[in-house]
Parts: C-alpha cells; structure tokens; sequence
C-alpha cells in the first residue's frame, strides 16, 4: 500500500490531499490570495488525524512544481522539502499545468472530445499567462512558456482543432481569444491537489525522485518585487 501526501501552492488555491494506493482517501482545500503559509500545515496535520494514521505512515510527498505564485511555490515546496526531511520520505514534483490538464481528463463531470487540445493557464498578471498545450492522452504537444495574449495566439492549432482553455488565467484570456470557433472555456476551473494522484502514483511506482537537497520549483520567470503601496 502507498500513502502520498500531496500539496498544492501554485495558484491561489491553497490544497492538501492524501492518496492511498492512487485514490484519494481526503482533502482539504481553500482558494484564497496569501493565505497559504496560514493554512497549510493546518490542513496537512487536519488530514493525517481524518486518515487515521501517523506521519510515518505516509511513503512519499508528491508536490506541485510549478510554475506559478512565486510565493505560492516557495511555501508548498519548502513545505513538502522539510516533511521529506524530517521524515526521511521520498519527493515527487509534479509540472502544475500537467496535473490540471490530468485533473480535467480524469473529472467525469468534464467531457472532452478526444480531439481537443487541453490549455491550461495560470495567471502570470497583466495579460501574461504561463500555459502549455496536452493532448487526450495527458501528452504535452506544446511546451510550458510565458506567454503575452493576444487575438492571433495559439491560431496554428486552433485553425486546426479545438482547444479547451481553463484555469485562471484562461478567465482574462476569453474575451481576447473566446470570438475563435474553435476555442472552448472552462469556467470555474479551480486547481487542487487531487489533480496530483495520477502522475504521483506513476512517479511512486517508477521510483522517479527528487534530490530533497537540491530541489527547487520551478518558476519559469525571474522573481520581481512589486512595490508596496504607500
């Protein structure tokens, strides 16, 4: 049997999850601006007493990666680091937009036709999203980027398929986007860690680990400071 904490923190949803043997057993989540580092250790702690175990229980802590919040990663990934240390468990990092394109694939609530591309976006502020293109199978088709939006974005696959676009940066993008046929949006769309379960258990099984030392998310883009208002 597996037992996979797994924490997600890179958009404003702020969510735990624990996994065993590829299913989840409970979660907890809340979607709310810089209220992560409040909650997290909170709703971990929360589930292992609901799961009936002990933390030595757990076999291994998946976590999403990025990109996304700057913040957000560093707290759910400094998180997920001092578990495995402390613990002496496995990691397990998870592309953020891989585990939303797989939690949409995987909801029964959500029919897509096997021909349409998944886009999911995280909101990189202003009119920039961080998105990447899957296909049915969960297969990335067009690698992770930054991207500034604008009405002749994603025309080489949308003139030739549908794409279905979702997240929270696909919100900002509809109007800009949403006059194409062949454009699709999913309202709202919000990312949790259960999204993980898929890919987690795949890693668990193939062994596939991170350096608990030397792991860092992964942030796309250079961290810049706003300033704060007077």
């Amino acid at each position: 049997m597996s037992v996979i904490l797994q924490i997600e923190t890179a958009t404003t949803s702020c969510s735990v999850a624990l996994a065993i043997d590829g299913h989840i057993s409970t979660s907890k989540q809340i979607n709310e601006r810089n209220i992560h580092a409040e909650v997290i250790t909170l709703f971990i702690d929360e589930l292992v007493k609901t799961a009936g175990i002990t933390y030595d229980d757990i076999d291994a802590v998946a976590v999403s990666s990025g990109p996304g919040s700057y913040t957000g990663l560093r707290i759910g990934v400094s998180t997920a680091k001092g578990l495995c240390f402390a613990l002496n468990k496995p990691l397990i990092a998870i592309e953020t937009l891989e585990a939303m394109a797989y939690g949409v694939l995987n909801d029964q609530d959500i029919l897509v036709d096997k021909d349409t591309l998944l886009c999911p976006m995280i909101d990189a502020r202003r009119m920039e999203v961080y998105c990447a293109l899957f296909n049915h199978a969960g297969l990335k088709v067009r690698a992770t980027a930054a991207d500034i939006i604008d009405e002749h974005s994603f025309d080489e696959f949308l003139n030739a398929q549908k794409i279905l676009f979702f997240g929270d940066g696909a919100d900002k993008c509809e109007a800009i986007l949403g006059s194409h046929p062949n454009a699709q949006f999913l309202p709202g769309f919000v990312n949790s860690a259960t999204y993980l379960t898929q890919k987690a258990a795949e890693k668990f099984n193939k062994k596939e680990f991170e350096d608990v030392a030397y792991f860092e998310p992964y942030y796309l883009k250079d961290f810049i400071a706003g300033k704060k208002a007077l």
